[in-house]
């Protein structure tokens, strides 16, 4: 988006409130203030982290919101990654119910996934995002400066994300790496804006954005209060293994596809230090139970015929589930 449009939208504002969490205020909070010509925002900093997106921290903003008599003109600008835009999008669509927000995503992960779309919400008991709405930002202000201060690890969870665009929508994104990732940045927003634009609430096809995702949150909620737990990427490239292990079983997807791409899904877990065995299985499948794509106690999946070619809510017998967890980590282990 144009910056002098979001100047303007924020000029209009009774108030303007920057909601960051403790990183991203180090490097970019007075930046952004500048460059927004926002000097007298007022600042709500939070500690960092998934395992901090929760309705306790929600409630720290709302008090914030609260203190400074923000009303329903204000705007909540949500400066950070995946964690911030999904907490601030909810507590703004929350708070006497719903002030505009901007989402302004610092990590490559937002900028393709969780800053676009309008899902937004909080995780709830270990489980990924159980309380939430659909709600969607006035703007979205993607910049690429922002990555110049992004650890590599954090770099990996987005090329994920973009790797999966290439698995259910444009197989050139399966090309995509961490030295070419920028000139993939704008192909991989408009294939899930296409989606949302055509299945706002999730009720056909922009489920198959969840490729991957049926087991990646249940992986990343099983190692949310590890010393080292997943990152949202490292949890779905783990998904779309089994994802694809499971589509060569049921719908009949050319195991070379696997074989092709498995490297690409191992590389990007390359520096994730938790490890796995078999006696990880039942505790990863508990938290299939919790999954927000659940039909009457049936767990559903994104699978693909072909690559480019997904079908969703595919019903898999969890005996099949769980022989591809026990796959999977046997893979990570060679």
């Amino acid at each position: 988006m144009r910056l002098e449009e979001l100047k303007r939208i924020l000029a209009d504002a009774s108030q303007v409130f920057v909601l960051t969490d403790e990183n991203v205020a180090m490097y970019w909070l007075p930046e952004l203030k500048h460059w927004l010509d926002c000097e007298r925002a007022v600042e709500i900093v939070v500690k960092a982290g998934e395992r901090n997106k929760t309705l306790d921290t929600a409630r720290l903003v709302w008090d914030a919101l609260l203190k400074h008599g923000a009303d329903r003109h204000a705007v909540l600008v949500n400066l950070g990654g995946g964690m911030i835009t999904d907490l601030g999008g909810f507590v703004a669509s929350c708070y006497q119910r719903g002030i505009r927000f901007v989402n302004v995503p610092t990590t490559l992960l937002a900028m393709v996934d969780a800053a676009i779309g309008g899902k937004t919400g909080v995780d709830f008991e270990g489980c990924k995002n159980q309380i939430g709405v659909f709600a969607e930002p006035v703007e979205v202000m993607i910049s690429p400066v922002y990555l110049s201060t992004l650890p590599e690890r954090d770099l990996y969870s987005g090329l994920a994300e973009m790797v999966k665009y290439g698995f259910i929508d444009d197989s050139d994104m399966l090309q995509v790496n961490e030295c070419n990732y920028e000139q993939y940045l704008l192909r991989a927003g408009e294939i899930k804006k296409d989606l949302v634009e055509r299945d706002f609430k999730e009720e056909g096809p922009r489920k198959v954005l969840n490729f991957g995702h049926t087991l990646g949150h249940a992986l990343e909620s099983y190692t949310m209060n590890a010393a080292d737990p997943l990152t949202h990427g490292e949890s779905v490239a783990m998904g779309m293994w089994c994802a694809l292990w499971l589509s060569v079983k049921q719908c009949g997807l050319d195991e070379t596809v696997l074989d092709d791409y498995g490297p690409t899904l191992r590389m990007l877990l390359s520096l994730a230090t938790t490890e796995f065995d078999a006696e990880d299985v039942d505790g990863v499948l508990a938290y299939l139970a919790h999954d927000k794509k659940n039909l009457a106690g049936q767990t559903l999946f994104v699978l693909l015929e072909d690559i480019a070619d997904p079908v969703w809510d595919q019903e898999v017998p969890e005996s099949l589930v769980r022989q591809s967890l026990e796959a999977l980590f046997a893979f990570l282990n060679q």
